[in-house]
């Protein structure tokens, strides 16, 4: 039975309910004193017997109640610490001020590897196997940032919380092991929290539902992908929806635009860095996409831009999902599906010698082509609705609809940016008019033919020159579909060219 002592705090009060126990021969197993309370056990204590030590102890001066309870709080908290440290699925260890392991939790003799009473007691530095990490730790009173260490051959990095004393002086810390898988699978959650499947692929047309109904059957299918189809006909919606459609579901997903950066920082995005790698670099080196991925999809858009060095080491990836990081000499291996996209003829690079082969046959186990939106007319008024519904409420107006001239303009509109490019010029002619009716001018569609006057001839320079630039910079961002690589192209700047692509609606939104 356990029992619950109440009593007024005065000196030596304590040591006198002990020796009225003390004097009455029971065995008493646990105590712990917390004024105002003194908590014991004494496992052959009943009910019979309770009665005439409650009397007695209620002599002593100061006593107030004596009751039985279910726990000792020493124990209740001990349990609620134990339950709190097996639900946690990172490795946790608390150590003392020397760095020797106190406490572990099972994830921590998981990841060592060592049961946990040898894990008790063992330093930091035979874990780790990194004795200048450890020093600094201890030498700072474990306040470091989040540093890399390697755990019986597997990659963690450890987030310190030092422990003081009220003294001040620190008593040790509770150190927590983030895998980088686990580290992935909270980032995805947080960058893909309204990513769909293929329900969120707007569009009904037979077109769409048949490349619909085949990406269905491909999600299934545990292989690479290669999905095609010219900018901003919602690629990366396939490749999500694959995702959500897979064995992979509940595993991380992250995309890379092989266009948006150069091969350095590609390369240690994709891979990851090793602590010390390049000047500039976090300490403790960072994980990449693959690795934080681990179980879970990566997709590689526009992968037509990848340079011949990362080809390479994409393609030795895909061999044996092994890698090395930037500056490191340790093999990585994790499992990750790989799906890849481009708007490009990737046949057409092989042939031209800016596009691996063999890396070609590795992406293109699986195809899927995502068609236009002129090759798909069905779906180009009712998407119009639904980005005008949505504009209108992102901007807190009325509803509006679109006049007949402007869903014959619709219609008749190449779409050479596609559905990105039907989502911008609907928010911009809703944003900009103020009428309740979407007219064919509100539409301000890029390549639209200028206007003339009676003679057929522009009607000033300006509105020539502007008809010429968007259908310019339409067509040219076929070929080039980033702003910086089409300012190259057209040997001007990167932000004169996002203005005025911003300002025809061209690109992404």
């Amino acid at each position: 039975m356990r029992i619950d002592v109440l009593f007024s705090d005065r000196v030596g009060i304590a040591q006198e309910i002990l020796a009225t126990l003390a004097r009455r021969g029971l065995d008493v197993t646990a105590v712990e004193v917390e004024p105002p309370h003194v908590y014991f056990e004494a496992p052959s204590l009943d009910e019979a017997a309770l009665r005439p030590l409650r009397a007695e102890l209620l002599l002593v001066a100061g006593v107030r109640s004596v009751d039985s309870l279910a726990m000792l709080p020493g124990a209740r908290r001990r349990l609620y610490l134990d339950a709190l440290l097996a639900s946690q699925a990172d490795p946790v260890l608390a150590v003392d001020a020397e760095g020797v392991v106190v406490v572990a939790n099972a994830a921590a003799v998981a990841a060592t590897g060592l049961p946990e009473d040898l894990l008790c007691g063992t330093p930091m530095q035979n874990l780790f196997g990194q004795p200048e990490l450890v020093r600094a730790m201890i030498a700072k009173g474990y306040h470091l940032p989040m540093s890399e260490v390697v755990v019986d051959g597997e990659s963690f990095l450890v987030e310190t919380f030092p422990l003081s004393e009220a003294s001040g002086s620190v008593a040790g810390a509770v150190l927590t092991l983030h895998a980088p898988h686990r580290i992935g699978e909270r980032l995805s959650a947080l960058q893909n929290y309204d990513a769909g499947g293929f329900e969120n692929i707007l569009g009904s047309s037979p077109e769409l539902q048949v490349v619909k109904q085949r990406a269905a059957r491909m999600a299934q299918v545990d292989a690479p992908l290669l999905i095609t189809g010219e900018t901003g006909t919602g690629k990366e919606l396939f490749a999500h929806a694959c995702h959500a459609g897979s064995g992979r579901r509940s595993q991380p997903f992250f995309a890379l635009n092989c266009a948006a950066l150069p091969e350095n920082l590609a390369e240690s995005e994709l891979f990851g860095y090793s602590p010390g790698a390049f000047s500039g670099a976090l300490r403790g080196g960072k994980p990449g996409l693959l690795e934080l991925a681990d179980g879970g999809t990566v997709f590689l858009d526009e992968i037509g831009e990848m340079s011949p060095y990362l080809q390479a080491k994409l393609l030795r990836f895909l061999n044996d999902g092994s890698f090395r990081r930037v500056g490191g000499d340790r093999e990585v291996r994790v499992n990750v599906r790989v799906i890849s996209a481009t708007h490009k003829s990737l046949d057409e690079m092989v042939a031209a010698g800016a596009f691996r082969q063999d890396l070609l046959f590795r992406l293109n186990v699986l195809t899927l082509h995502v068609p236009p939106l002129r090759a798909r007319t069905d779906d180009i008024l009712p998407l119009a609705q639904f980005f005008i519904a949505r504009a209108c409420e992102q901007v807190g107006r009325a509803s509006v609809r679109l006049s007949p001239a402007a869903s014959a303009a619709l219609l008749t509109n190449p779409w050479p940016g596609n559905v990105r490019q039907l989502q911008n010029v609907i928010f911009r002619a809703v944003t900009m008019t103020e009428s309740p009716v979407v007219d064919a001018p509100d539409l301000e569609l890029a390549g639209a033919a200028a206007p003339t006057d009676a003679a057929g001839a522009p009607a000033s320079l300006e509105v020539a020159v502007a008809a010429f630039e968007k259908d310019l910079l339409g067509r040219l961002y076929l070929e080039f579909p980033s702003t910086r690589r089409l300012a190259e192209r057209l040997g001007t700047s990167h932000s004169a060219i996002a203005a005025r692509l911003r300002k025809y609606g061209i690109g992404r939104g």
